[in-house]
Order: structure tokens, then sequence, then C-alpha cells
């Protein structure tokens, strides 16, 4: 399918560069699969996905591995150089076909109505236009196309609400790649027009220290159009 959409124009290939951020998050991500259990989040954020699927800020490619054998395609799209370079590596081992491209969250290349479900996974947290990108997941989902979201953000009481909010002003955005602690990623789907499912706030990880980033949450939202309605909160 061309990577192509109107809204793509004028986007440079690169959109995204933090080469030193990149190097180090690819090596904590590996460790993590299994010393924060972040293998099992995977596979409970991607299953039961079928059909064509696109994937927004893809990072290193660890989803990958873990995408069902009912997804027909993956196109993956990451703005970062090192990480794309990892994520085609990866791309070539996975066991459904998976396509990986540039281009940023905020204008996705390719065409409107394309694909059944969007993941995003640890990625709102650093786009630079939170409404804009959610607006572009919605323009490329069919009606009724499922978002699986895994995500962390705001969490904790006054006092961890009023550190994130501080690192996010200062230091911690340019040491972490664009990286905000205090986002609000399921009021942000919600305002971007999509129908919340079922989703879980954990901590990650499960034990051990409460940090900044350790608020997350994993669940389930639809473009308005299909069948099923939202659902509570899990």
């Amino acid at each position: 399918m061309p990577l192509r959409s109107p809204g793509a124009a004028g986007v440079a290939r690169d959109p995204v560069h933090h080469p030193l951020f990149a190097r180090f998050y690819a090596r904590i991500s590996v460790s993590a699969e299994t010393r924060m259990g972040m293998g099992g989040i995977r596979d409970r954020l991607l299953a039961g996905l079928s059909g064509r699927v696109i994937e927004v800020g893809a990072g290193n490619g660890l989803n990958f591995a873990h995408y069902p054998s009912t997804v027909s395609e993956v196109v993956a799209i990451e703005p970062e150089r090192v990480l794309r370079q990892l994520a085609v590596e990866n791309a070539l081992r996975a066991e459904v076909p998976v396509d990986v491209a540039p281009g940023a969250a905020e204008a996705l290349p390719v065409k409107s109505e394309a694909f059944d479900a969007a993941v995003v996974s640890l990625v709102l947290c650093s786009v630079r236009d939170v409404p804009r990108a959610l607006a572009e997941v919605r323009r490329v989902l069919r009606p009724g196309g499922v978002v699986r979201f895994f995500e962390h953000g705001r969490g904790g009481g006054r006092v961890m609400t009023l550190t994130q909010r501080a690192l996010d002003r200062t230091v911690w955005p340019p040491l972490n790649g664009g990286c905000h602690v205090g986002r609000d990623p399921v009021a942000a789907l919600r305002e971007a027009g999509f129908e919340l499912g079922p989703y879980r706030r954990l901590l990650m990880p499960e034990e051990g220290p409460v940090l900044p980033t350790s608020y997350c949450v994993l669940g389930t939202a639809w473009r308005p159009g299909t069948t099923e309605g939202p659902a509570a909160e899990a």
C-alpha cells in the first residue's frame, strides 16, 4: 500500500532526532521485557487483533513478535532513525508481515480509513501535539476500528502529581526524547472522540519503587461507528 496521505505533505523524513536517547531506550526496553514483565503486557495489548493494523511510534519494534497470526499486515510508523533501523531488524523476524516506515504521528503517511486497528504504545507521552496525533489515528481507522493503547501518565497523589508537573516543565522532556510524565492518555482519547472500552490502570514495575513513570494504563477504544459500546473501567 502506498504510504501517502494529503496530511503528510511537507513532513521531514526524520521529524524526530534523538539518537542518544534512542540507543538508551533500545537497551532498557529489551531488558524490561522480562525484568518488568513488558512481554506479558505486549501479549495482552495485542491479543485478538485481526486485519490491517497501524502501529504509531513503533520504537525498536518489540511489539512485532507479539502480533497474533490473525493480523494480515502491520504498518509501523517510527520517526526516529536509530529506533526505526532496529524496528526493521525486528520486522524481518516477525511472524506477520510488517512494513516499517518513517513519519510523524501528527501526519501519518497513509490513506484515510485504511486500517482495522491502531496500536499506540508508550508514544502519547512524547508526541508534540497529542490532539493532532489522535485525530490522525481516527482518520486512518475505518469506522468502528479499534485502538489498543498502553501508556504511562498522570497518577498518584498530590505530591506525585506536582512532581510530574515540575519534571515536565523542566528537565524530563529534553533528557528523555520529548517524553512527558504527567499527560492523561485516557482523557486525551476521550477528547479526541474515541469511545472508551475496558481499560486497567497498573503500576510498572508492579513491585519496587513507585516512580513518576510508573502510572500506566492498558486498554481499548473505538472509532465511533462500532456496534460495541463503551464499557466501564476494568
